[in-house]
């Protein structure tokens, strides 16, 4: 599926200088409770504040730079990829968290390619990736942002590993547990949302899925068993079967979705949406009822949908939905949390850090983006109480 962040990123910066030490606090004790140490209650907050305060890369030199010395620089190396701290329920209370301050209306499952020079890194591997056009060094994840209008923060992530990477003595080295195996993308985004979800006990919400580098209808059937609503963004050549007598000649025949889309330009109609306290009327959206090779045939229709602006080509978006009852104006509002999520994703997570573990394990990996993902929080906390705050004095 695409991927969030670009090969060129923005140059890193400090993205906390006036930090609310009340926030940070209240994040901080959210999610450190669990640890059964006071010295790693410590060294998590301090490695808290460097991705948030930290020049440059958020690596364990440059944090350790920050606050203090040498002798720092190496606790916190053993804290990240050595010590024993488990990061799952520190992830789980980042979730709960996150959903707490800032209800979410979607679940927004998306990649994360982390480009890497050497082999070196845990869970690299090479690969054509069709959202950059060629083959990379990378590591590939899935990370599961709870989403809104306002805000998009991540509270799950699952490194997809290669056949490679769990092999005896590469398995033991890295310190991937026995239980994790190899997985295809599908197959890592669905485990990442039942891991978040399910497994954790929280809100059953639409799931916005990218699936434009998997197979789009298999996504649907498999993520609709999950009994949460999903919205699938496909490939223009994903092949579906209309049934909508909307369509008159097209009915039964099975066609790319582009083409489909091609042929519903006529229906196309304007999507009121607010923007900025204001309805605009500047999005065309199009929905033809469909089915797919992988619906039983006592199952409903789907529908599709394509999306565009006035005076563009169209479509410039295919979706794939169960949500039938829906108005397209409420399909296109969950759309639009992949925009969030991916402006959050380059204003905040990148600048603290998120794809920088340089480290060779997978549970160092792990507490990393857990404690990057804290940071994320923290920072769209502090985001959210500004713009409060300026509401209410104005």
């Amino acid at each position: 599926m695409p991927y969030l962040g670009e090969l060129s990123r923005p140059t890193p910066t400090v993205v906390s200088a006036r930090m609310d030490n009340v926030v940070l606090n209240e994040v901080a004790s959210a999610l450190f409770w669990s640890l059964p140490r006071s010295d790693q209650r410590l060294k998590g907050v301090q490695y808290l504040r460097g991705l948030l305060g930290a020049h440059g890369r958020k690596t364990v030199r440059n944090i350790a730079t920050l606050l203090g010395d040498q002798a720092t620089e190496q606790s916190l190396q053993h804290f990240i990829g050595e010590s024993t701290w488990d990061w799952v329920p520190v992830r789980h209370e980042l979730a709960r968290y996150a959903v707490r301050s800032a209800p979410p209306q979607a679940w927004v499952v998306r990649s994360m390619i982390i480009p890497k020079s050497g082999e070196r890194c845990v869970g690299v591997y090479k690969d054509f990736f069709p959202a950059f056009g060629r083959v990379l060094n990378a590591q590939q994840a899935v990370g599961v942002w709870a989403a809104s209008d306002e805000v998009g923060n991540p509270v799950n992530w699952r490194l997809r590993l290669s056949e490679a990477w769990l092999a005896d003595g590469v398995r033991q080295r890295a310190l991937i547990p026995d239980h994790v195996q190899a997985e295809s993308s599908m197959e890592c985004a669905f485990e990442a949302l039942m891991d978040t979800v399910v497994r954790r006990e929280l809100p059953h919400l639409p799931v916005v899925l990218d699936a434009r580098d998997i197979d789009g209808p298999e996504a649907v059937e498999r993520f609709r068993g999950t009994g949460m609503p999903l919205l699938a963004r496909c490939c223009r050549s994903t092949q579906v079967t209309v049934t909508d007598r909307a369509l008159p000649g097209h009915v039964g025949r099975a066609m790319s979705i582009h083409q489909i889309m091609a042929a519903a330009k006529d229906i196309r109609r304007p999507v009121l949406l607010a923007d900025r306290g204001a309805l605009s009327s500047t999005t065309l959206a199009a929905t033809v009822r469909v089915r797919t090779a992988y619906q039983a045939k006592e199952t409903a229709d789907l529908t599709l949908m394509g999306t565009g602006e006035i005076g563009q080509n169209w479509p410039a978006q295919i979706w794939l939905t169960d949500m039938t009852s829906a108005p397209p104006s409420a399909l296109v509002r969950l759309t639009r949390l992949t925009d969030r999520v991916d402006t959050d994703f380059l204003a905040v997570a990148e600048q603290v850090g998120i794809r920088d573990y340089a480290g060779r394990t997978y549970t160092g990996w792990h507490r990393h983006v857990t404690l990057a993902s804290a940071a994320h929080v923290a920072i769209t906390q502090q985001r959210m109480k500004t713009q409060r705050w300026t509401s209410y004095v104005s």
